[in-house]
């Protein structure tokens, strides 16, 4: 869904409470069409997220810090980079019942506007600068739209003012009558009419008003008159209309499927503290792993080249060993040579001979220019070299099995990437052992480089999760004590979890969970049901040559759980 006008108001006091006179200190691009400010205002930090995708626009505030999540900057970033970072909030604004969000904001300079337009299919954010686009994150060229041209350097044209729609404020029951009798058909449904004819009527409002009035949202035209239907959306417009939010989300099946700025009662309606906590409630954290989706894409493909080409390495390794009866002819052919050198003639090319009695023929090709000496010494040297390479392929196909474990991980690593910082980690390791095949990228600046996750349960016991290799390497090796309990999903990538060995006995309920969350963070995330591993952190190893993280353990014990992320412990 995407925020209604009123929504919208909603959040724009929301943001006049909290973000004029703000410095803005960071300017993120968070994903391919969002943009995200880190605002100090009011001695603290706040993070505010634009969003332009075409089904789910939206700007609101976030609890957690904006992460990069694409490789390179966008043009827009960039601009907001020169433009909006180090200035500070002057004005936040919205055109009267338009879904329009305007910032303007005082840099070194001068004022620039920032313009968010949330309209589905429609949505873009714009930075503008004396009435001129500077850019914007949808570029609309005179083939998709003659009227309104969005490009750097054009004139800002908003969109066309909605005309022969109802004002809200005004509207009487008498106006709601002739709506319902303009029905084509008595069938209608009331909340289809409603949108169309009344300003900032959203589908979600239509559908409220009419369930107030009928307790039924699909109530049809025939079924209501002007007076009831009147009642209804004055009772849920009046408070609206006076700036008297009441922000929330409606929860269907247990999930978070509406927001609104009023109670919604056909919905199980659950309020929340602000607009921006129900907005981000329904759409998602986009700080997490979802945000990056784009710039996994390429890194996904590198690891799934590298692990087509080391199982056929180890395809080809595996074959070479059971080849040993190959060899074996090598050394016959040699021999046989040899046996029969005085019954070779000069420029025979072929000797057919029995290496047994009870054995087949073997047909044993000739160089006809060389002696039977130097043939039978050619197929002693290839034997020989054979014989070699034979004895090096266990230690090489243990090496490459190996490899193709740590690429496992890497590919939970990847899934597990909260940031863009995490995706560089797995970048950097494909690129240190040979396996990324695109232009050589340097590692980012280490601002923001994650550590294991630390959480504290309600009982007040330490839990550390390492969500990729370098964390889990980190956290076994270097956090972690030897008494501490360490788990692990069994026979697959996934995270090292480590509970704090604080002198207190580990209850078997703290186990489950923390083996939960181990499911969680690892390749079987989406089983029903996980084995996980658990021991003492003495009693865990790193594999020699192996990826960082790469381990062996004893004395464990298992449990079966069903994987869930870390709010169990909570």
């Amino acid at each position: 869904m995407s925020p209604d006008s009123f929504a919208i108001a909603a959040l724009v006091d929301e943001l006049r409470d909290l973000l004029p006179g703000g410095r803005i200190q960071d300017v993120v691009d968070v994903a391919p069409m969002s943009l995200g400010l880190e605002v100090y205002a009011q001695g603290k930090r706040h993070y505010l997220l634009f969003c332009a995708d075409s089904q789910q626009p939206r700007v609101h505030l976030v609890v957690s810090k904006l992460r990069r999540g694409t490789q390179k900057p966008t043009q827009l970033g960039l601009l907001f980079r020169r433009y909006v970072e180090g200035g500070r909030i002057a004005s936040i604004g919205q055109p009267a019942w338009e879904r329009l969000l305007e910032i303007d904001v005082e840099g070194e300079e001068g004022r620039v506007r920032i313009v968010a337009e949330l309209m589905p299919r429609r949505a873009n954010l714009l930075l503008l600068r004396e009435g001129i686009i500077l850019d914007c994150l949808k570029r609309v060229g005179p083939d998709d739209n003659r009227y309104r041209l969005s490009l750097p350097n054009h004139d800002y044209v908003p969109p066309p003012p909605i005309q022969n729609q109802l004002d809200p404020a005004t509207i009487s029951a008498a106006d709601l009558q002739r709506i319902l009798d303009s029905a084509d058909k008595p069938t209608r449904q009331i909340r289809r009419l409603l949108p169309g004819r009344i300003l900032s009527m959203s589908p979600l409002l239509a559908k409220e008003i009419v369930f107030r009035a009928a307790s039924d949202s699909s109530a049809r035209a025939s079924d209501m008159d002007g007076a009831r239907l009147y009642s209804a959306f004055d009772e849920v417009m009046q408070p609206l209309l006076i700036r008297n939010w009441q922000p929330g989300v409606g929860r269907e099946s247990g999930l978070a499927t509406a927001f609104a700025a009023c109670p919604l009662t056909h919905l199980d309606w659950q309020p929340r503290s602000s607009i921006s906590e129900a907005m981000a409630a329904v759409y998602g954290e986009i700080t997490g792993s979802q945000a990056y989706d784009e710039a996994r894409k390429p890194v996904q493909a590198a690891l799934v080249d590298a692990k087509a080409k080391l199982s056929g390495k180890l395809e080809s390794l595996r074959q070479g060993l059971r080849d040993e009866s190959e060899r074996e002819r090598l050394r016959q052919s040699g021999e046989l040579i040899l046996a029969y050198q005085y019954a070779i003639s000069e420029g025979q090319s072929e000797l057919r001979a029995q290496y047994d009695f009870d054995s087949p023929e073997l047909v044993i090709g000739l160089d006809a220019r060389r002696s039977p000496l130097e043939n039978a010494q050619t197929y002693f040297r290839r034997y020989d070299k054979a014989k070699a390479a034979a004895q090096a392929v266990p230690a090489l196909i243990a090496e490459t099995e190996l490899e193709l474990a740590y690429i496992e991980q890497l590919q939970a690593d990847l899934a597990n990437a909260a940031n863009w910082l995490e995706i560089d980690d797995v970048i950097q390791s494909l690129q240190a052992r040979g396996h990324w095949g695109g232009a050589r990228l340097k590692r980012l600046g280490g601002g923001g480089r994650q550590g294991p996750l630390r959480i504290v349960s309600r009982d007040g016991y330490v839990l550390w999760v390492g969500r990729n290799s370098r964390q889990n390497a980190q956290l076994t090796f270097k956090r972690a004590n030897p008494q501490d309990i360490w788990l692990h999903a069994r026979d697959v990538p996934g995270a090292h979890v480590v509970i704090r060995d604080d002198g207190r006995r580990i209850k078997e309920e703290l186990l489950m969970e923390a083996a939960a969350v181990a499911a969680h963070y690892s390749q079987r995330r989406d089983d029903s049901k996980v084995q996980v591993d658990y021991t003492r952190v003495k009693y865990v190893r790193a594999i020699k040559a192996a990826g960082p993280g790469m381990v062996t353990y004893r004395n464990e014990k298992s449990l079966w759980v069903q994987p869930q992320d870390e709010n169990i412990l909570a």
